[in-house]
């Protein structure tokens, strides 16, 4: 299970039909989605209902990111999801992300998420209203 002091962002996910294969057991592209669910959701923990709500010339893709499979989720498994920041970047945020199966791993990604102009699709940086309030929550979360 994450450790619930060192972690910034956790989001839980329970595993419907939907997200499995005949057998059961959770298809491996749905963890990127358990992902992106958990990352949507801090943005939304930090103040901005929406990702368009940041900054309305700014849009964010995943520009890159490396993720390891360590073991299967099954149908109505109950997950918990982390989203930390671990680097931000002019023009980028690196998260570290996890996703469990109470005390079990299932799934470690580290996802560069890049911010881009809306209207040329270039590279951007980052909103101030959002770099600001991301190092302000990792700053607490070193105080607590």
């Amino acid at each position: 299970m994450p450790d619930r002091e060192t972690e910034l962002f956790q989001w839980p996910v329970r595993v419907y039909i939907e997200d499995t294969d005949a057998g059961g057991i959770v298809f491996y592209a749905n963890y990127l989605r358990f992902m992106e669910r958990a990352r949507t959701e801090f943005i939304r923990d930090l103040g901005f209902p929406r990702i368009e709500t940041v900054d309305e010339s700014a849009m964010f893709v995943v520009h890159s990111l490396n993720i390891r499979y360590l073991s299967s989720a099954c149908l109505d498994d109950e997950l918990m999801v982390t989203a930390n920041v671990v680097k931000v970047g002019k023009t980028y945020l690196d998260f570290e992300q996890q996703v469990w199966c109470g005390e079990r791993l299932l799934t470690d990604a580290q996802v560069r998420v890049a911010c881009l102009n809306r209207l040329n699709r270039r590279p951007s940086a980052l909103p101030d209203s959002l770099s600001h309030r991301i190092r302000a929550r990792l700053r607490e979360s070193k105080i607590s």
